[in-house]
């Protein structure tokens, strides 16, 4: 998860010139200029600067009253003085109702990031469990993404771990199938998971489709919650087999009985007061922030996330909470009852937004006493827990960054780190990789594949794969951000690789007029062990760090994270290769004429070493289609 501290370029950097009284004279006669033809309705406004760059985005009861509000310096904060003063232009929607703008505000500050807004930086989608029900015999799968399939989904879980806690339960309790609807129409004979007692076959109709619906039913009433029933049922069925000397079926229900009953042995972590129910906790220290989120449905503990939202150091603790719910819940249904540390800002319209989303009634609470109040105890503990280790992983984070700077003599330490290096097999399949760090560590949905394309490239040469890579790179950087404003820009480039590839680098750096980004090329040394490291810089010469520097574990962390993505990125564009058919590049050949030629000349070789007039005898291949067929093989 790409989570994040906040940006203290907004708190202290922006700071210098935020009491400018011309500025702020300039900005504020912008934002008054709209007062005129604003409504007194629910809305969401956003501010822009001069580059139509989304400053703010905020959402008003009555936007005449929240848009006039700005045009007071002294009820303004300094931060929101300074976003004032760079304000060029602003934009408005309207809404029926405050909670129409709230769900509204959320969805636009997720999509566009503004600087001035507290940030939920969450990008990943949480898993589910799904019961596919657009089979006759209904899968139980995992899910992630859009809910677009026919069937009942439980969730969210925190992690895939969790998610596979729960499959394991579910296979071994309820001998539900996980295989795919093509594996399962194509078995003649039950498959492993049926030999160890996790699925009841009905691929092959070990189990008829009454008793499969019967299981299917059994586990939504225990991932509801309502097992109790269920384990009354099996005790009950498990005696009849036996009474009907039926023994191998009643040990068949034993061990289903025991499976659920080790289930709920484990349930210490549970409770069942709780229901559907995200208990999120806050907690803060030195101006920085973790969220704790945990997730319970039908009393069950599905896991738990941290997050560590970007505010400004002075925002207070309900506007922080109000701005994370609300965006934590934009692309997902609140369940029923939401338990917090702090009551939040804007409760009631939030309460209403969920509501209206969710189509069920939502709730917020903050306990006072009990089982729900111990809840979010533990769950501050967590947060505090979680924020110390990462400000220690920043602390130690940063002072390598200092000493990187110090080795490579940039005057301060850089933001943004890319490493490049490339993978092949002789040639085959090569593919340009970047990854990228910063000051939080790795910022891996910036990561970058580059497939080499270019004809002349010839197979096996790393510096025309580097000198490729780094035009497409650069180049594009230059026409996106020619004034190298945005964050998209390095302050410090490493490559995998000796003189020769930095030199090769250096070149199309040069063609490019790029300017003011250290560039470090990274060689293992004659005898390539780890800590042997030699360093390469333009117009300076070799030198090693010495061995146990902290920085130099931190420089080899981050060679081997871009040898694992470039080999991950080489072996996968590699195997994907391996499925491919050789028809698959023939024009006008599309499914079903590949599978007429396949059927006729048994393989994709014998296609290409068939004659034009052999071609043209198979069925749907005209005179053209064969001529086309043979050129493509015969070039």
């Amino acid at each position: 998860m790409s989570d994040t501290f906040q940006d203290n370029d907004i708190n202290d950097a922006e700071r210098t010139d935020a009491d400018s009284a011309v500025s702020f004279k300039r900005g504020s006669a912008v934002v008054r200029g709209y007062l005129k033809t604003l409504p007194f309705r629910p809305g969401v406004y956003r501010m822009l600067d001069e580059d139509e760059n989304v400053l703010y985005v905020g959402k008003a009861k009555e936007l005449q009253k929240r848009v006039a509000s700005y045009t007071r310096l002294k009820a303004l904060s300094t931060r929101i003085a300074r976003m004032v003063s760079l304000t060029h232009s602003m934009i408005f929607i309207e809404t029926n109702t405050e909670a129409e703008a709230l769900l509204l505000e959320a969805n636009l500050i997720k999509k566009l990031k503004p600087r001035f807004n507290v940030l939920l930086r969450d990008d990943k989608s949480f898993p589910y469990l799904l019961i596919k029900t657009d089979h006759p015999w209904a899968q139980l799968t995992k899910h992630r993404g859009k809910q677009r399939n026919n069937g009942y989904y439980y969730g969210p879980f925190a992690s895939t771990s969790a998610v596979n806690q729960t499959l394991n339960t579910l296979q071994r309790v309820f001998l539900l199938r996980s295989c795919t609807d093509n594996v399962f129409n194509n078995r003649s004979r039950p498959c492993l998971l049926y030999q160890i007692k996790r699925c009841s076959a009905p691929c092959v109709d070990r189990i008829g489709q009454s008793d499969y619906q019967s299981l299917i039913k059994d586990a939504d009433a225990f991932l509801k919650g309502r097992e109790s029933g269920i384990q009354k049922k099996l005790a009950e069925d498990m005696q009849e087999a036996s009474d009907n000397l039926e023994f191998e079926k009643a040990a068949a229900l034993r061990d289903r009985l025991q499976a659920l009953t080790r289930v709920q042995q484990h349930q210490n972590i549970n409770t069942r007061s709780v229901g559907d129910a995200d208990v999120i906790a806050l907690y803060q220290h030195d101006g920085q922030t973790c969220i704790q989120v945990f997730f319970y449905r039908a009393g069950r503990n599905w896991g738990n996330r941290a997050y560590f939202p970007r505010h400004d150091k002075k925002e207070t603790i309900d506007k922080i909470l109000a701005a994370f719910i609300s965006q934590f819940y934009d692309n997902k249904p609140a369940p029923g009852s939401i338990i917090v540390s702090h009551m939040p800002e804007v409760v009631d319209v939030m309460e209403e937004a969920f509501s209206l989303s969710a189509g069920y009634k939502v709730k917020i609470h903050l306990p006072q006493r009990g089982e729900k109040k111990n809840l979010i105890e533990d769950a501050i503990k967590n947060a505090k827990a979680a924020l110390e280790r990462k400000q220690a992983e920043t602390s130690s984070h940063q002072k390598n960054m200092r000493a990187i700077a110090d080795h490579f003599e940039m005057e301060t330490p850089p933001k943004r780190i890319e490493v490049y290096d490339n993978s092949h097999i002789s040639g085959s399949n090569a593919t340009g990789a970047m990854i990228v760090a910063g000051p939080e560590g790795f910022m891996k949905n910036h990561y970058r594949k580059f497939n080499i394309k270019n004809p002349d490239t010839r197979p096996g040469d790393d510096f025309a794969m580097m000198r490729e890579v780094f035009y497409r790179r650069f180049s594009r950087a230059l026409k996106e951000d020619p004034d190298k404003k945005g964050e998209a820009w390095p302050d410090l480039v490493l490559i995998d690789g000796g003189r020769g590839q930095l030199n090769t680098v250096m070149e199309v750096i040069d063609e490019l007029g790029i300017q003011d980004v250290t560039f470090v090329g990274v060689s293992k040394g004659e005898d390539r062990d780890a800590g042997r490291e030699q360093f390469h810089m333009p117009e300076k010469s070799t030198f090693m760090i010495e061995d146990g520097d902290p920085a130099l574990y931190y420089l080899q962390r981050l060679r081997d994270e871009a040898h694992r993505f470039a080999i991950g990125t080489h072996r996968a564009k590699r195997s994907k290769d391996i499925h491919k058919n050789p028809l698959d590049g023939v024009p006008g050949i599309g499914a079903k004429r590949k599978k007429a030629l396949l059927h006729h000349f048994g393989s994709a070789k014998e296609v290409s070493n068939a004659g034009i007039e052999d071609l043209k005898a198979v069925d749907g291949i005209s005179a053209a289609i064969a001529q086309t067929i043979y050129d493509y093989f015969h070039e």
